[in-house]
């Protein structure tokens, strides 16, 4: 697992440190030129001779760039600092000239922006040290303005038919330092000019901005630099890793059978949507659900066995419920202009679930048990549900649930800010949501976490119903320890967004996907996963 602290708990820890003499900027700017030198060594061969620019502003930020550029220098790199503020850190000014380091005092000579540019383009590697965790908002002045320089001029280097660098390796190899300048450290928002890293050498822990959308786009890959920090209290943030979901897997034994492996409730799909039923239903009995039972109209059942004999039409025991791929009614179906059609006795077959997952229905034996709640099911919540209920809105829904709930929010304002919105919707509704996009948010009782595991190429009709069938496997076999430890709906709905991207790789890695294909990829990339643990 990645955890991240907020910027506030990471300089809380270092004070005890500083107070102690620990020089952790030295640990920290050593460790940084480390990689940069295993970046520039694997992109171009031997180092020595290969250019490096540093984008320093004012504070520590800029001093951990300085000190590493020092370390750069000495070991045959041809450094170059580009200063934009008149206060810097003079410890480590002096330590890269000290290495035989160059300046380009750019506060002082704003009009050569264009060659600072310019030289940033055509080296091998650029450190973006402008400002730190400290800063708030988006990046201002000559900061921006040098931003923005770098980002055409990089961006024209790689346009077809450009002149590439002198070293032949094209566009520079971009590091932040700590966090890329400009984003929002906390909460991932991108409010202005912010030069897109392909590395973030971030110390003591990760930060949550690292990790939330759209921030996680622009940081590229994190590398957390171990400064011996004690951090207070839970993570922020967490993203899971393979080898955490590949733990807590429900593998079955020799004592199981499919009542104990978990029994899925699916209220999918209408005449007009008979798809998302066979998609909802195949993706459960792909991610291992022990039976999967479908609720709904003679038609779309007959679909449904075709495609899947194994489904079960007849009532009985479920143990999670997935409630409302394809059905109509979802809170923004009318917004994308589509034709919702009829809801062939769907709302009432979806509300009688959700009743039945809440423990409200008469009759109903064992007890309360997990719900996945997507698209038309969204329409059919009660004003307050509990934890165990799985919301799966995209931006559009859940604009539209907040809306529906007395929130002036438009979709951009969900898509700037997902965190935020997930959060408030997961206090207004008492579930647990997830929050789909090119990043999955997740939101709990306690924790949240961001998922970016598939391609760009799962953005395709259906493969939100794949995600609800392979979440509603997933909480089926963990239902009554998902009823009884609240948080735990979030873990297994970050767990399943893993599987859900993972699987769209392995169905045809680099190229488009189909929602069916990730469907009948899961089962080997589960296969795999464990096969690892």
């Amino acid at each position: 697992m990645i955890p991240s602290w907020p910027a506030s708990a990471v300089r809380a820890a270092e004070e005890p440190l500083l107070a102690a003499g620990v020089p952790l900027m030295e640990r920290a700017s050593f460790a940084l030129a480390t990689q940069v030198v295993r970046d520039v060594a694997a992109r171009r061969g031997p180092v020595r001779g290969a250019g490096v620019v540093l984008l320093v502003g004012a504070g520590n930020n800029g001093g951990d760039a300085l000190h590493a550029g020092a370390v750069l220098a000495r070991r045959g790199l041809a450094v170059t600092a580009v200063l934009v503020a008149e206060r810097f850190h003079t410890g480590g000014r002096a330590a890269l000239e000290r290495a035989g380091g160059r300046l380009m005092e750019l506060f002082a000579a704003p009009g050569g922006l264009g060659a600072a540019a310019e030289a940033a383009a055509r080296a091998d590697a650029v450190l973006d040290g402008l400002v730190g965790i400290g800063a708030r908002g988006p990046l201002r002045g000559l900061a921006a303005d040098l931003v923005s320089a770098v980002s055409g001029a990089i961006e024209e280097r790689a346009r077809p038919g450009a002149a590439v660098a002198t070293s032949g390796r094209g566009r520079p190899w971009v590091v932040a330092v700590d966090v890329p300048s400009g984003v929002g450290v906390d909460d991932g928002a991108v409010a202005g000019p912010v030069l897109a890293a392909d590395r973030t050498v971030t110390f003591g822990a990760a930060k949550p901005g690292l990790l939330l959308p759209p921030a996680a786009a622009l940081a590229g890959e994190p590398s957390v630099v171990d400064l011996g920090l004690s951090l207070p209290g839970d993570p922020a943030v967490r993203t899971l890793e393979p080898a955490d979901v590949a733990r807590s897997w429900p593998v079955p034994g020799p004592e199981d059978h499919k009542y104990t492996r978990g029994v899925v409730g699916v209220v999918a799909g209408t005449a007009t949507y008979p798809g998302a039923a066979v998609l909802a239903t195949t993706a459960a009995v792909r991610a291992g659900a022990g039976m999967v039972r479908f609720r709904g109209s003679g038609p779309v059942a007959g679909r449904v066995l075709t495609a899947r004999p194994e489904v079960v039409t007849a009532p009985g025991r479920v143990q999670a419920w997935v409630v409302g791929p394809g059905v109509p009614g979802g809170p923004e179906a009318a917004h994308e202009g589509e034709d919702t059609g009829q809801d062939d006795g769907q709302h009432e077959r979806g509300r009688a679930g959700l009743a039945a997952a809440a423990g409200r229905l008469a009759g109903t034996a064992g007890g309360p048990v997990p719900a996945v709640v997507d698209a038309g099911g969204l329409g059919l919540l009660d004003e307050r549900v509990p934890p165990w209920f799985v919301l799966t809105p995209h931006a559009g829904e859940l604009t539209s649930l907040l809306r529906s709930r007395g929130e002036d929010v438009r979709r951009p304002d969900v898509e700037a800010e997902p965190l935020r919105w997930a959060r408030l919707a997961h206090e207004l509704t008492g579930a647990t949501v997830l929050l789909k996009g090119g990043v999955t948010v997740v939101v709990g009782e306690g924790v949240a976490y961001a998922q970016a595991d598939g391609p760009a190429w799962l953005a395709t009709a259906g493969a939100g119903d794949v995600l609800a069938g392979v979440l509603g496997a997933m909480l089926a076999a963990r239902s009554t320890e998902a009823v009884e430890r609240p948080a735990l709906a979030a873990e297994v709905a970050a767990a399943a967004a893993l599987v859900h991207g993972r699987a769209a790789h392995r169905a045809n890695p680099g190229g488009p996907v189909a929602a069916l294909d990730v469907a009948d990829a899961v089962p080997a990339e589960v296969a795999a996963l464990l096969d690892a643990r």
